[in-house]
């Protein structure tokens, strides 16, 4: 059973969400709560698999409700999901720079929603290739970062900075194998050991450092 956790200041928002997902037979939710602060504590007293957490709320916001569930060990099977009402915005890269799995417009169609949960619970990010692409698109708008990549980048093999390059472009492990002539089997067990070496919690985690330590630019990734 998938357990879920609602963190959102407004009841109507909750109250939506809870008969969704209380449709689903795998899925169950343990509790709610209506801002960051209270997320955090019931957080540490269920212990969920997956937490959904409106981006914009009172007391402790989104994303440092994120940031505090990630940087708690024993939090470390939670993955939180990002609500929001506006899309891509400086939040929501705010928010997966603090640890977030990825986000879900309020406003996404319900069988989603389930999806979503599912998808986060596996450990796979709510960062499809087309969302993906969508955050490169918002990047290249960015200047390019005024650092080279970091010392970090020497624990990763070729083959695994090669690997992580091409989960920034918004490749699924099927392309990746299908692009280095492996089976998707490995190219799942590259992206894992990658995201173990590099303390990331998912495949977003591992965008945003591509970003970030300059081993893809976005003007490479949107040409790719």
């Amino acid at each position: 059973m998938i357990e879920v956790l609602l963190v959102d200041d407004q009841a109507l928002i909750r109250a939506g969400f809870r008969a969704l997902l209380a449709a689903e037979d795998d899925i169950t939710v343990v509790a709610e709560a209506a801002n960051g602060e209270q997320g955090l504590a019931l957080a540490r007293e269920h212990v969920p698999d997956v937490a959904l957490v409106d981006i914009q709320m009172p007391v402790l916001d989104g994303i440092e409700m994120t940031r505090q569930v990630a940087g708690d060990p024993r939090l470390a099977a939670v993955h939180v999901v990002i609500l929001t009402n506006y899309g891509l915005d400086e939040y929501v890269f705010n928010a997966l720079r603090a640890g977030a799995s990825g986000f879900l417009v309020k406003d996404t169609e319900p069988a989603d929603l389930v999806q979503a949960v599912r998808v986060a619970v596996r450990g796979d990010a709510l960062l499809s290739p087309g969302v993906t692409r969508k955050l490169i698109s918002a990047f290249v708008s960015r200047p390019l970062p005024d650092k080279a990549p970091t010392a970090v980048m020497e624990i990763l093999t070729n083959r695994e900075r090669e690997v992580v390059a091409m989960v920034a472009r918004g490749m699924t492990n099927d392309e990746i194998a299908a692009h280095m002539m492996i089976s998707p089997t490995t190219a799942k067990t590259h992206v894992s050991r990658a995201m173990t070496k590099l303390g990331a919690r998912d495949r977003a985690q591992l965008v945003v450092f591509a970003y970030e330590s300059g081993l893809v630019t976005p003007q490479a990734a949107a040409q790719a």
